[in-house]
């Protein structure tokens, strides 16, 4: 049996893909300790892991602290959650041995707690992977629309950043690739090769293992038998950026009293009573199970997360997507690639143009007979059993 420490204080996309891998690694013997964010505990407790937890309030105000408009000011946000996680986590940890480390792509500092532990470390991919040319190729053009004192600026605050952590943690940062994408030797990713952008360009050390679903909690006060055997259209736009009342009630405007059924989750912040009538077709709930509701599902509308886009193409449904923020647009644009679904934009959407574009995706064969072919090659990906496999073999290798 081996001790591993997984560091992942991220949000609802990056968490739940872990779900299936860390229940897997315990019942292959594994003990793991996972550092999360408070919101997240119980989830992860009912793996049968231990949690342990860094401060989501100052790991969130670091983080934003770096600025929201340019890739460059996320990276430096992240380098000041350093002092936020690193400490917390070496004191939480002091005195205990690991044999490995699994760290999320995105957040936690796990690159550089793996090097100051001196661990074998393995990355948890949850969105679409980078290599360290593709993503230096997007930095560089990225930062050709910021002014230049303003990325004098940016690169200055960089440099000084990187200082600090290497005086505090006698770490070296080599490339702002390290901060943004947590490079380690083994990296696994929860999508398949044919669905990630250039998938040809990835070598051994990026495992494909497909999505890793696995039965989230259940809402007991939503009734399954009113959505089977109908001509049903599923719209969330997930848990994060999903305080859109405009655009529900547009959806209620598109397919109110059509001949379809529509369940459409609101989120936790909207209030179900904002938005008026609701049309006796639609079922409207702050949150319902996806997974499940996926099932049954002809169409849904989504933000183009990853997580959902992920859990829809397994499940066999064309999407219509809608991107907010963050890597949405290229997940959007990827799904359209593949002719999977349909891209939109929120901006300027209309009624009509949202129904119009339903029936197309609903009634023409050509997007069904591309979703049966991603959906294929999901549920032959393995997904977190896959991951676990991976992880293993990895071990085997380093003999540890």
């Amino acid at each position: 049996m081996a001790r591993v420490l997984f560091i992942n204080p991220g949000s609802e996309g990056h968490i739940n893909p872990t779900i299936g891998v860390v229940q897997e690694l315990i019942s292959r013997g594994e003990e793991v300790v996972y550092f999360t964010i408070e919101a997240f505990r119980e989830r992860i407790e009912e793996t049968g892991a231990t949690v342990r937890t860094v401060d989501s309030q100052k790991f969130i105000k670091a983080f934003i602290s770096g600025g929201r408009n340019y890739l460059l000011e996320r990276i430096n946000g992240l380098l000041l959650t350093t002092d936020i996680v690193i400490p917390s986590v070496l004191e939480q940890i002091e005195g205990e041995d690991f044999d490995y480390i699994i760290h999320d792509s995105m957040f936690g500092c796990g690159h550089l707690l793996a090097q100051i532990l001196k661990l074998p470390a393995i990355n948890s991919c949850t969105t679409f992977a980078e290599t360290k040319e593709s993503f230096d190729n997007m930095l560089e053009q990225l930062s050709k629309n910021i002014p230049t004192e303003v990325v004098k600026e940016l690169n200055d605050e960089y440099q000084r950043l990187t200082a600090m952590v290497k005086e505090k943690y006698n770490v070296e940062i080599y490339s702002p690739y390290e901060i943004f994408c947590n490079p380690a030797p083994l990296t696994i990713i929860y999508t398949t090769r044919e669905f990630q952008p250039h998938g040809e360009e990835f070598d051994a050390a990026y495992k494909f293992v497909g999505p890793s679903i696995t039965s989230r909690f259940t809402d007991e006060s939503f009734d399954l038998t009113a959505i089977k055997g109908k001509s049903l259209i599923y719209i969330s736009l997930g848990t994060v950026v999903n305080q859109a009342l405009d655009f529900y009630k547009l959806c209620i405007k598109a397919f109110g009293n059509t001949d379809h059924t529509v369940v459409m989750s609101i989120g936790g912040k909207t209030q179900i009573s904002d938005l008026g009538e609701i049309p006796k077709n639609f079922i409207v709930k702050n949150y319902v199970p996806q997974t499940e509701v996926l099932k049954y599902t002809k169409l849904f509308i989504t933000h183009g997360g990853m997580n959902s886009t992920n859990e829809g193409l397994y499940y066999g449904v064309p999407l219509i997507v809608i991107p907010q923020s963050a890597d949405q647009p290229v997940i959007a644009e990827q799904v359209a690639n593949i002719g999977a679904g349909i891209k939109l934009h929120m901006q300027n959407l209309t009624a009509d143009q949202l129904l119009e574009t339903a029936e197309q995706v609903l009634n023409r064969p050509v997007f069904h007979t591309a979703v049966n072919n991603i959906k294929e090659s999901f549920r032959e990906s393995g997904g977190y059993h896959k991951a676990v496999d991976e992880i293993f073999n990895f071990k085997s290798k380093r003999d540890f």
